[in-house]
């Protein structure tokens, strides 16, 4: 089958026509299309200590030959530890990550550990959905960490949104589906303060913003760096909430008077298997939740990262086994 590892870090991806059918126990699934996240990117540079070769890829939609059209919920628990028990795979110690651990879904076909991570998609567009599968589902967890301080601000606080590009454009969907709270993006990229407006965001502003910016109830971040998280410390409200998503590494002082009394930090990591079945369904009652996509066939992946790297990208990148090329525009 065809499929594209990566097979050393930061070497080019590897593109096979003839690779090993999976095996193994477990469900096997056609692969509709595969969407590609800077996590893909954060495998390339050796941030993950992942086993190499490795077929990335962990936005998959495919056909099960039973349950028919399924999405991969990707992070797989290891079902003995607490947070297993409580639902919580995605933070189990000992996870398997589709795409990160094991191979993924840039290929013709997948291994899927157990029926349980294939989530039906009743009617939903196996294609535009796929980045819901890590993206839009990393975003809702965080949107829903902010959902009881905004209801304590009667639904209709502040929230701040670090970060316009894919994740934050979907935070950004979400917020104003799920609240009635104002959200101000955040980004220095003047083209993604565009879009962060065409998505639904009521203001969109530069770091030359932030000194005039009032205080918000809650900050995502979906950048992580230094500078980033000093002004979600600067700008939340006491009593507000910092919610962390981004990888960029940064640091800034915690304790008594070193951030606002009774603001809450914490980070966010994918979400449970649960709130993906909520996200799904979410985007079968609000299809404006869902992105636009461009579609890119799998001989065409290295081209995907390198256009990731450079912010080519307007909405998420698939790959599709296919070698048609689509752009979805439905909003």
């Amino acid at each position: 089958m065809k499929a594209v590892t990566l097979d050393a870090p930061h070497s080019p991806l590897h593109l096979h026509t003839d690779f090993p059918e999976p095996t193994g126990p477990g469900e096997i699934i056609t692969v509709t299309a595969c969407g590609v996240c800077h996590s893909d990117l954060h495998v390339v540079d050796g941030d993950y200590p992942s086993p190499l070769p490795l077929v990335l890829g962990h936005e998959v939609t495919g056909v099960h030959p039973e349950l028919g059209p399924v999405m991969v919920y990707a992070p797989w628990g290891c079902g003995a530890c607490a947070e297993c028990a409580d639902g919580m795979e995605m933070i189990c110690r000992n996870a398997t990550e589709a795409g990160l651990v094991v191979n993924g879904g840039y290929a013709e076909r997948m291994l899927v550990k157990d029926r349980r991570y294939l989530a039906p998609l009743d009617g939903l567009d196996p294609i535009a959905s796929a980045p819901l599968a890590c993206g839009g589902l990393t975003a809702y967890r965080a949107v829903t960490h902010a959902l009881d301080t905004l209801r304590g601000r009667g639904g209709a606080g502040r929230v701040l949104v670090i970060g316009a590009g894919g994740l934050g454009q979907f935070a950004i969907r979400y917020l104003r589906v799920l609240t009635d709270a104002t959200v101000i993006a955040l980004d220095r990229a003047p083209d993604k303060q565009a879009v962060a407006a065409a998505v639904g965001a009521h203001e969109a502003i530069g770091p030359d913003g932030v000194a005039a910016l009032a205080a918000v109830d809650v900050v995502i971040d979906f950048i992580g760096a230094e500078a980033t998280l000093v002004t979600a410390r600067d700008v939340v409200r006491r009593r507000g909430m910092v919610i962390v998503v981004g990888l960029a590494g940064g640091r800034i002082p915690f304790g008594f008077a070193a951030v606002p009394h009774e603001a809450h930090f914490l980070t966010t990591v994918w979400g449970s298997r649960s709130q993906l079945d909520e996200l799904l369904a979410l985007a079968r009652r609000e299809p404006t939740i869902v992105q636009p996509v461009e579609t890119l066939p799998l001989d065409q992946a290295q081209l995907a990262h390198d256009r990731l790297r450079a912010g080519d990208v307007r909405g998420r990148l698939v790959l599709v086994p296919s070698r048609t090329t689509v752009t979805t525009d439905q909003h």
